[in-house]
């Protein structure tokens, strides 16, 4: 069904205050960049330029009775970073932010104009420097970069760029001065300049220019409503959630939080992003190439498609924007209008000018005055000529389909897939031949012969589903919903897919949906799975067998999936590591749980951890912690040798220790394998000497002291020189005496009880711990009387007994 946009003038300009400023505002020079604003209610337009910008550098245009707003500020004296209008239902006000620190608001009040409500300093202590600030809904939040200490007189770079701070304050109408502001909040500590961006229910911080590289490739979502913040690397696929509710005093040092989420801090270039812009759906970001992306507020990012033309360096201008599940973007003089699920083109326009500018949308409920229709919610379009409206509009008869239709084309695609013929069945063959009884008998209820109350309580499951999707799709088509209508088709398709063969075109339309909907996908799978988190990081499920069974069934071994269709497990694997890759290792230790014999098995079959790593790409390209945690869980003893080889090449000690340790009774001989592995290394070199007690409980019990020292005899580097009581500067240690007595003392501890010595080494562990009582001294020999010393050889001293020389 083919649809036409139309860019519908709203207003000519004629009708807003200081018209004329207005338009020569927005016609001025291209180099000039000015920030425009719309206020929620549509009846106010903020233009702001930046400081050096010839007057005025503010003017707030009204549309209908009021005075504009016309602020200057002389040369040399700074002039606002940034302002916003603030969501108050009763009078319309507006902040503004300096450099400095310094906020004011600005309400129109009953009387004409303007009028300074309140100014405070936000940054109250000196020395402080706003880099961004944003005002999301109720909320004033900035970054600052604060003063540095006196005694570190010359900072390195990097220390100078993490002594930065994101702050947040309430803002809220009250009181006799208008506003409300709440004490200062900080969110994060030591962290690098960000920038801010503020959508309706979430606060973007993206990496700014100055960021260093090291987390260029990082930005950080702050979810108020839910209490989180979301640290995501769309280049890594990954993504961690933290809580952090700044009214419970929640705060976060940003070195110390990095520092305890794995895979983050990887090199990766630096985004080369041309422009952000905060949607409801999340963050847009347009890069060099003309390649158009999402950052959900989850932290999962997916492309939404390619302009025809691609922005040219910095210089150019870009602005993007979304309604009714469009994207749009105009790119100099031209507006490129493209759908959010599929990335395809749906219509390109050539402007009149190159000065044009995207508005937020409009609040909820709120019509503006030159709105003929009933519904608005359409893009705004504001340059010198005007203020238009891009709306979709659907084609004057919109009908649809007749229930008897649907029920002969669902007959035909079920008896199609049952039937021997060769020959494509048709909705007209049944309707004719009357050849199968069943649809003409439904088709005959649907016609009234059964009242709608009868109908709808035998053919809840089935018809009526059919039937309000396609009234769901055709509301969609003719732009009538938004988000919430694409989920709910979404939860419905794939709800309706699982209760059918997931073979062949069912399969293919499920892929399909998990590509253009992820998380509305999701979603249905955790209904349909009843998976539910513990208090342990592990995941439950109290869906039946059947269900699991279509999960884990239909794979292929070795072979690439037909058309890029994945089977349902490799799917559900590949949305979990865009959405929450944490939750990854969890469900496919579920899913083994849940595996019933043959059930993900083709010929020879692969285990289900193989089958979620092939998702992750090629080995040396996959997420490292996604790929220990995958290796670990799975119990198999190849794989988890292979996670602890991985963690020994790093040197995480004490993880490789754990994981070992946290084997069960039933795995002596995996257990024995890894005491093995990680006693090699401690006969190489001393870096486990730390972690040695949990070496120690690692021992196998089986394992003799003889053996013992034959493995470390065996490992233990090759000395060129006799041995040294002290190592050369810079050398490795010897292992000494005493961290071998503490390995050979687990033996002699378990085998003490068990009677006879059974090594030559175990009698050396039978130490009591004291030493043995001294000898009693005998006499002194008797001296030949030629060697006897003169009577005055030895003279009796008061104190002790001295020798003297008698000469």
């Amino acid at each position: 069904m083919k649809r036409a946009a139309t860019l519908r003038l709203l207003s000519d300009l004629s009708s807003f205050s200081g018209a004329a400023r207005l338009r020569e505002l927005l016609a001025a020079d291209p180099a000039v960049r000015v920030r425009v604003r719309g206020s929620p209610d549509g009846r106010h337009l903020l233009l702001l330029r930046p400081p050096g910008a010839p007057a005025p550098q503010l003017l707030v245009a009204v549309r209908g009775p009021g005075e504009e707003l016309e602020r200057a500020w002389p040369a040399g004296h700074p002039s606002p970073t940034d302002a916003f209008f603030l969501p108050w239902p009763v009078r319309p006000a507006l902040v503004l932010v300096w450099e400095s620190g310094l906020a004011e608001v600005w309400g129109a009040g009953v009387g004409p104009g303007w009028r300074l409500l309140q100014s405070t300093e936000l940054c109250p202590g000196g020395g402080s420097r706003v880099v961004a600030v944003a005002a999301p809904r109720g909320r004033l939040v900035w970054c600052e970069e604060r003063r540095a200490d006196a005694e570190d007189r010359a900072p390195p770079p990097r220390a100078a760029a993490s002594s930065h701070c994101v702050c947040v304050r309430t803002l809220e109408p009250g009181g006799e001065a208008g506003t409300s502001l709440g004490r200062t909040r900080i969110l994060l500590h030591h962290c690098p300049p960000f920038r801010l961006l503020a959508s309706r229910k979430d606060l973007f911080l993206v990496p700014a220019a100055t960021t260093w590289p090291g987390v260029s490739h990082l930005l950080l979502i702050w979810s108020p409503g839910k209490g989180k913040v979301t640290v995501a690397a769309p280049s890594l696929r990954l993504s961690y959630s933290k809580s952090l509710n700044p009214g419970r005093g929640d705060t976060w040092d940003f070195r110390t939080l990095l520092r305890g989420l794995p895979g983050l801090l990887s090199p990766r270039q630096p985004w080369a992003v041309h422009t952000w812009a905060p949607t409801p759906q999340g963050l847009l970001w347009l890069d060099f190439r003309g390649t158009v992306s999402l950052v959900q507020p989850h932290g999962g990012t997916r492309a939404v498609g390619t302009l025809q033309e691609a922005p040219v360096g910095l210089a150019g201008s870009a602005a993007l924007g979304t309604f009714h599940g469009t994207l749009a973007c105009v790119l100099g003089s031209t507006l490129e209008l493209l759908d959010m699920g599929s990335g395809q083109l749906l219509e390109r326009k050539v402007l009149s000018t190159d000065r044009v500018h995207l508005l937020e949308p409009l609040a909820p409920g709120t019509k503006g005055e030159e709105e003929t229709e009933p519904r608005g919610g359409g893009l705004r379009l504001l340059s010198a000529l005007g203020l238009f409206q891009v709306v979709w509009e659907a084609p004057p008869t919109l009908e649809l389909p007749s229930a008897e239709d649907l029920v002969f084309e669902e007959a035909c695609e079920y008896y199609q897939r049952r039937s021997l013929r060769g020959a494509q069945l048709t909705p007209e063959e049944l309707r004719q031949n009357n050849v199968f009884r069943a649809p003409q008998a439904l088709a005959s209820i649907l016609q009234g012969h059964v009242s709608p109350s009868t109908l709808l309580t035998t053919l809840r499951a089935e018809l009526r589903d059919y039937r309000s999707l396609e009234q769901l799709k055709a509301q969609l088509v003719a732009g009538d919903e938004e988000e919430a209508g694409w989920t709910e088709l979404a939860e419905q398709e794939v709800a309706r897919l699982l209760r059918t063969e997931l073979i062949g075109d069912q399969l293919a339309q499920l892929n399909t949906i998990f590509q253009v909907l992820p998380t509305a996908a999701w979603g249905a799978i955790l209904r349909a799975l009843q998976l539910q988190p513990d208090g342990n990081g592990r995941l439950r499920s109290q869906a039946p067998p059947d269900v699991w069974k279509k999960v884990l069934g239909g794979t292929a071994v070795g072979k690439d999936p037909p058309n890029g269709v994945l089977p349902l497990f490799e799917l559900l694997c590949q949305c979990l590591c865009q959405l929450e890759p944490r939750w990854l290792p969890p469900f496919v230790e579920l899913a083994q749980q849940q595996g019933g014999p043959g059930w993900g098995a083709g010929s020879p079959g692969l285990p289900l951890y193989r089958r979620a790593l092939a998702v992750l790409g090629e080995e040396g390209t996959r997420p490292e912690a996604l790929e220990l945690e995958l290796l670990l869980g799975s119990g198999r003893p190849k794989a988890v040798l292979q996670a602890v080889g991985q963690l020994v090449k790093k040197g995480q000690w004490e993880r490789a220790l754990e994981s070992g340790l946290a084997l069960g009774p039933s795995s002596p001989l995996l257990r024995s394998e890894i005491f093995k592995l990680l006693l090699a290394e401690f006969a190489r070199h001393r870096q486990l000497d730390a972690h040695l007690p949990l070496l120690c409980r690692l021992y196998p019990p089986d394992l003799a002291p003889a053996e013992l020292l034959l493995l470390l005899h065996t490992h233990l580097p090759d000395e060129s020189e006799p041995p040294s009581p002290f190592p050369e500067p810079g050398a490795e240690p010897p292992l000494t005496v005493g961290l071998l007595r503490a390995l050979l003392e687990q033996t002699g501890a378990k085998r003490q009880s068990s009677g006879p010595v059974l090594s030559l080494y175990e009698d050396i562990l039978r130490d009591p711990g004291t030493p043995p009582p001294t000898p009693p001294r005998g006499p002194m020999t008797t001296l030949q009387a030629s060697d006897h010393p003169g009577p005055g050889a030895w003279a009796p001293s008061r104190q002790d007994l001295c020798v003297t020389d008698t000469g």
